[in-house]
């Protein structure tokens, strides 16, 4: 039985858990606590960890493949590596400190810097040749320097808020640009069921991006259609009972949709449908 581990909550819980009941497999119920899923069918186990956990317990080889955060792969300081993005749980990762008091990285030596990812940070720091103190807190580091502890902090920013309602300003290039990742084991050799999963999940996030469009056009404004839609990899013409016209199905990035329609319309085209992709191998 392949071995997986997915995060039990927090942000990366119920978009890992989607993506992989899109993808086929047997997960957690909404509003389940399991912590140990068997799908005998798909031949695979699914272990619910806390996302912090994750990275270590694939970076051991106690689990074939994981699903967690690329910042908490890069804190856990395991050898597990980084298989596929997932697509979501997107954050950043910058420096902050009192406005005016740094304006890049090269401020920072010499100074504590508080953050909840001491390893990411200090592994950071050193890549810049940057000597700086770390330390570590659990939560809420905005409020560290405010009691002394810090003089910078590294946390994840959103909007920035937060940070600025305690006086602090993001300064530097972003120490990392995070989301969920498939993590496997770095030293084990390659795995035809992990290949499996892989594809998977591949076909959940393309049947995500992509939509079919079908379409009629004149046979004789075919190319222009096709420039215009030339599909992920070549679109499929079918001829119609009136042989001046031609059927078209391509696959379009969702987000084009209604400029595509648009574009096609303008030159001619009629009876443009869009369909949903539940499932997909690429």
């Amino acid at each position: 039985m392949l071995r997986v581990a997915l995060p039990n909550k927090g942000s990366l819980s119920d978009p890992a858990i989607t993506m992989f009941r899109e993808a086929g497999y047997r997960t957690r119920r909404d509003g389940g606590r399991e912590l140990v899923i068997r799908d005998s069918d798909n031949g695979i186990d699914f272990f619910y960890l806390r996302p912090r956990d994750i990275a270590v317990y694939v970076g051991q080889g106690t689990v074939d493949a994981g699903i967690t955060g690329r910042d908490l792969l890069k804190d856990s300081g395991t050898t597990a590596r980084e298989r596929l993005p997932l697509g979501f749980g997107h954050s950043t990762f910058r420096f902050a400190a009192p406005v005016g008091s740094a304006t890049s990285e090269t401020d920072i030596g010499g100074k504590r810097v508080a953050t909840s990812y001491d390893v990411l940070v200090g592994d950071h720091l050193r890549s810049r040749g940057v000597d700086a103190q770390v330390v570590h807190l659990d939560g809420a580091v905005e409020s560290s320097i405010e009691l002394g502890v810090a003089d910078v902090v590294a946390d994840v920013v959103e909007t920035g808020s937060t940070l600025r309602a305690a006086g602090l300003n993001v300064f530097g290039e972003p120490i990392l640009q995070s989301e969920a990742v498939l993590i496997v084991p770095s030293e084990r050799p390659e795995d035809p069921e992990v290949d499996v999963l892989e594809r998977r999940i591949k076909g959940v996030i393309v049947a995500r991006q992509y939509v079919l469009m079908d379409f009629d056009i004149p046979a004789d404004r075919l190319d222009v259609a096709v420039a215009i839609a030339p599909g992920f990899e070549s679109p499929t013409v079918s001829p119609l009972h009136d042989g001046d016209w031609v059927a078209v199905r391509v696959m379009i990035e969702r987000e084009t949709i209604n400029t595509i329609m648009d574009r096609l319309y303008e030159i001619g085209a009629r009876a443009i449908l869009v369909t949903s992709i539940h499932a997909c191998r690429i």
